[in-house]
């Protein structure tokens, strides 16, 4: 038993702590309140402590619990909301009300709730650790499957409905010792879970968002940041992520964001329809929330927390897709505590092991062979960077973005002219899409490549042209100049902008995607033909199916058909163009 010797802030120093060890979870004061050693100096610790530290003083007394900070893991995750360490909001707020008492303790999963549990394996199967004891049925949409945390041979096994800390199989080892086996495991969060190798990142994670799947696609098993001022739709664009994106399980963190983004996210994903499953998003969610209100030494704990309930569900054999918001209020956190340790800062006063920290928790994502060898899950990873005034060379987000391979980045000015999502396809960067080009075939269509390399190209040379229009007006450009601003215009405002409220605009899948695409350069192809042979610019952009062409994006995907259909007349109206102005066709 220890004793306080200084407070400071959320940091408390404690003395006659010699038996404890790194990164135990420790009880501070009669209030036992929830703390964690982060360093050991002789009998002296330092504690970041979880919850308010106001009232506390020297000589109160610190008990160490000899265990890492770890987060129960079983059936009841799913539709539900934890704070940073674990704990389920709705029964601390039974137990204390709306606003959180310090010291209350709750367990992450309901003791009390009955779950039926369906044996899979049977009596004298050889078991080893990973293998699929038997399912629960956690929600419509989830299937939760126990897994064994030993090996052995399964003794006892049976269809019972039970709670999660009641046996529901025995397993006897090698040594001949019985072991009960519960639905309950524990794991400490700052350890990742094992598995039996890494595979190779080379399918797509289909988000439904244009911009992303075209031009900067992630990979299922891959890392993404989201970096951007205030209001470019950080936020949005991960919600757009969590409601759509292929993932079977979702795992959204709110570290340190607004709480009133955190409750926008519980009254919408009730609400909202699954198209995977056909019921309301949050059966297949779980949500972390650790608001900018609650104690800032929580937020280092969100994180990992967070990571690990994706492990759990990887190891299932999901795919699941884990977005922190925001990554940067994270690191603030950390740059607190280093300062409080009198630790020497690295730049910006943010801590030297910055980068390695974030290192652990990205490179915790990826696609891997199960335990077991029997099955494949993936964690895809995304997080959201909030750079102080949308300056991307800060510490956080460069840091991050020496660890991951796929950069959205949102521009401000694109916001403040209502285009979202914001990405700027100038900036941004997806090292995974030459792995992804045989997915993009699939899916897309053979020419799928060409065709987004042909469209960054009209971006780019847009780009460029902008500068003499500026300069010298349009009117001073080539027909041909002149054609390659109108179709990258197209590309912006009916390709590239996505209304995130629009019930058909909201998701496009890949082969509508490709459809649309070829749609707009077919256009470029056909009109640059007509030129040639004499077509004015001016008729050539005020044909009638330039208005239709603008609305595919609503054409709904059972009607993609439409979008062909509408190329074919595009080229028909083209060729009547021609005959109009005496042009000769080939």
């Amino acid at each position: 038993m220890g004793q306080i010797v200084k407070v400071s802030g959320p940091l408390i120093v404690a003395s006659g702590m010699g038996d404890a060890r790194m990164y135990d979870v420790v009880r501070v004061s009669e209030k036992r309140l929830i703390g964690e050693i982060i360093e050991l100096r002789g009998d002296m610790a330092s504690i970041q402590v979880y919850e308010e530290t106001s009232g506390l003083g020297p000589g109160e007394p610190v008990e160490s619990t000899g265990e890492a900070l770890s987060v129960e893991l079983g059936p009841g995750l799913i539709e539900s909301i934890f704070d940073g360490i674990g704990r389920p909001l709705e029964a601390l707020r039974q137990k204390s009300g709306d606003t959180i008492s310090r010291g209350v303790e709750a367990h992450t999963l309901d003791r009390a709730r009955v779950w039926d549990f369906v044996p899979r394996a049977k009596v004298g199967d050889a078991i080893k650790p990973g293998d699929i004891l038997g399912t629960v049925k956690e929600t419509q949409a989830v299937e939760h499957r126990i897994m064994a945390t030993l090996g052995g041979t399964l003794t006892h096994i049976q269809a019972i409905s039970c709670t999660i800390t009641q046996p529901i199989a025995t397993i006897t080892d090698a040594t001949g010792a019985a072991h009960e086996v519960t639905m309950l495991q524990r794991w400490p969060v700052r350890r990742g879970r094992p598995y039996a190798k890494k595979l190779a990142l080379d399918q797509i994670m289909v988000t439904g968002q244009r911009v992303i799947d075209t031009f900067f696609p992630v990979a299922k098993g891959g890392v993404a940041c989201v970096p951007g001022p205030f209001g470019s739709g950080k936020t949005v664009v991960q919600h757009q992520l969590a409601k759509w994106a292929d993932a079977e399980i979702i795992v959204y963190v709110g570290c340190g964001e607004r709480g009133n983004e955190m409750t926008d996210v519980l009254m919408e994903f009730p609400q909202l329809h699954d198209p995977r499953t056909g019921c309301p998003l949050m059966k297949r969610t779980v949500l972390i929330a650790n608001t900018s209100d609650m104690p800032v030494a929580a937020r280092e704990a969100s994180i990992y927390t967070g990571i690990t309930i994706a492990e759990y569900f990887r190891d299932m054999g999901y795919s699941v897709a884990i977005m922190a918001d925001s990554t940067s209020r994270w690191a603030e956190a950390l740059r607190e505590m280093s300062g409080r340790l009198e630790e020497m800062p690295g730049e910006e006063g943010y801590p030297a092991y910055l980068s390695s920290r974030l290192a652990e928790f990205y490179e915790r994502a990826g696609r891997v062979v199960c335990l077991d060898g029997a099955r494949e899950g993936a964690i895809t990873a995304i997080g959201a960077v909030s750079p102080q005034g949308g300056d991307i060379s800060e510490p956080v987000t460069q840091a991050t973005l020496r660890i991951v391979k796929v950069f959205w980045g949102l521009s401000a000015s694109l916001a403040y002219r209502r285009h979202f999502p914001a990405v700027d396809w100038l900036q941004s960067y997806s090292l995974y899409t030459d792995k992804l080009a045989g997915t993009f075939t699939q899916q897309g269509g053979e020419n799928w490549s060409a065709l987004r390399q042909q469209a960054m190209t009209l971006l780019q040379e847009e780009a460029e042209l902008e500068e003499i229009v500026r300069l010298v007006g349009a009117d001073a450009l080539s027909p041909k100049d002149r054609l390659k601003l109108e179709v990258a215009r197209s590309l912006r405002e009916d390709y590239l902008h996505q209304n995130a409220f629009h019930e058909t605009d909201t998701y496009t899948s890949l082969p509508k995607q490709a459809a649309m695409l070829q749609l707009l350069l077919d256009f470029h192809q056909a009109a640059l033909a007509a030129l040639e042979r004499g077509a004015t610019f001016g008729a050539l952009a005020g044909l009638a199916v330039r208005e239709q062409m603008g609305r595919a994006k609503y054409i709904p995907e059972a009607e993609i058909e439409k979008i062909h259909a509408l190329n074919r007349a595009m080229h028909e109206d083209l060729a009547a163009l021609a005959r109009e102005d005496e042009v000769v066709f080939e």
